[in-house]
């Protein structure tokens, strides 16, 4: 799989910058001029509301009637509702760079947003066909538009992005044909290839902006890329995925899906390895990417034991969609949101806070499980406490930033 390129800062502008003399007026509302914007702030919202809620119905404490059963609930609105929503803002802001093209903006990214928004609802309040239409409807536009966008700027070493993209809304379909009847897979299959698809997206986002931002940062710093080990890693991971939704369940089977897991996780350590993460330690809004970025070998190799027979999936699983997934979510929507907000590229206090509660709260869900199996309903209201509390600081410190013009007066 080619590897896009990605700029180190996914600015269109230097952070903090004045405006040009004789700038046009800004047009339209803040909050609809870049994807980033309306996503991000969805996604930490619905971040911060549907966790609780899972916990509670999980333990019993409130009862709910939802269009699918709770379980598949959580599990599909934390990847096609939080992490999507994050997937697609990033996406909608970085292909402004990538391309040199216009973006949606203003009132068709508010329709984006609205279907999303809808969706979500949809869940709670409407008839499953109806959740399941709306649901089905964003993946599809956003990677129209993204493919669109490449090749008319004949940016096709991004195309593999949008390609996860298109993988990602046939995940979600076989999920709601599965849920339906109409395919013969069980959902949690489905959900399970979309957390795949979602990884992969981090490994080759990650690829790019972790090193980049690290030499940025780290004066006289450098990393020479290495195309076998990126190749490598991409490779063996999407092949222990592939092995674990498609390999027919089995000792040997079983043992084969396990060896490449393992294989796929000691490339991840090589590969952050050469990245040189301790060049970070005083950088938090850096370390946190190392830090969630080292969830994804640690998430491989549990699954390699639960393939082995010796775990069970759920710890693999939540060390990618808590770990791997919310620590980078995390980093990236604290660093480009100030970025392309105009403000310096340095975390507060407060956002230091957020980053080491995430990473509590995916110590709490995974680790604590595994060693002491009758503290899961302890370790579950624990990791919701600390992933709120994360997010309930990210939207206190960056709504009012994300619903108002750049700091610097420019566009975006």
């Amino acid at each position: 799989m080619p590897t896009p390129t990605l700029p180190p800062t996914l600015s269109l502008t230097p952070a903090g910058s004045p405006a040009a003399p004789g700038t046009p007026a800004l047009e339209g509302w803040p909050l609809l001029r870049l994807g980033f914007r309306p996503f991000y702030l969805g996604a930490a919202l619905y971040a911060l509301l549907a966790v609780p809620l899972w916990t509670a119905l999980f333990l019993g404490q409130v009862t709910l009637t939802l269009a699918v059963p709770p379980l598949l609930w959580h599990a599909h609105e934390m990847l096609f509702g939080f992490a999507v929503a994050v997937i697609v803002g990033f996406l909608l802001t970085a292909a402004k760079v990538w391309t040199g093209l216009a973006m949606p903006r203003g009132a068709l990214l508010g329709a984006l947003v609205v279907v999303w928004l809808a969706a979500r609802l949809a869940a709670v309040l409407a008839p499953y066909p109806v959740y399941a239409v709306l649901d089905l409807a964003l993946l599809p536009l956003v990677a129209a538009v993204l493919i669109e966008r490449l090749l008319r700027a004949r940016n096709r070493r991004n195309l593999p992005l949008a390609a996860l993209l298109v993988l990602l809304s046939l995940s979600n379909l076989a999920f709601h044909l599965s849920v339906s009847g109409a395919l013969a897979l069980p959902p949690l299959k489905a959900l399970y290839a979309g957390l795949a698809l979602i990884v992969m997206i981090e490994c080759v986002i990650a690829g790019r902006v972790v090193p980049a931002f690290t030499m940025g940062a780290t004066p006289g710093l450098k990393l020479v890329a290495r195309p076998w080990l990126e190749r490598a890693t991409l490779s063996f991971t999407a092949l222990a995925l592939a092995l674990w939704l498609f390999l027919p369940a089995g000792p040997s089977t079983g043992l084969v899906s396990a060896g490449v897991f393992a294989l796929a996780a000691g490339l991840h350590l090589r590969r952050q390895w050469h990245w040189k993460p301790w060049t970070t330690r005083g950088r938090p809004i850096l370390w946190i990417l190392h830090a969630g970025y080292a969830w994804i070998p640690l998430g491989l190799a549990l699954l390699a034991l639960a393939q082995a027979g010796w775990i069970g999936t759920s710890a693999g699983v939540h060390a990618l969609a808590v770990g791997a997934t919310g620590g980078l979510i995390i980093g990236m929507i604290t660093r480009t949101a100030r970025g392309h907000t105009g403000r310096p590229l340095q975390a507060s206090k407060a956002e230091v806070a957020a980053y080491a509660l995430v990473m509590a709260a995916a110590t709490l869900r995974v680790l604590l499980p595994l060693v002491a199996p009758q503290w899961l309903p302890l370790a579950l209201v624990g990791a919701a406490l600390t992933w709120c509390a994360a997010f309930a600081i990210y939207l206190f410190i960056f709504a009012p930033w994300l619903a108002q013009t750049r700091h610097d007066g420019k566009d975006g």
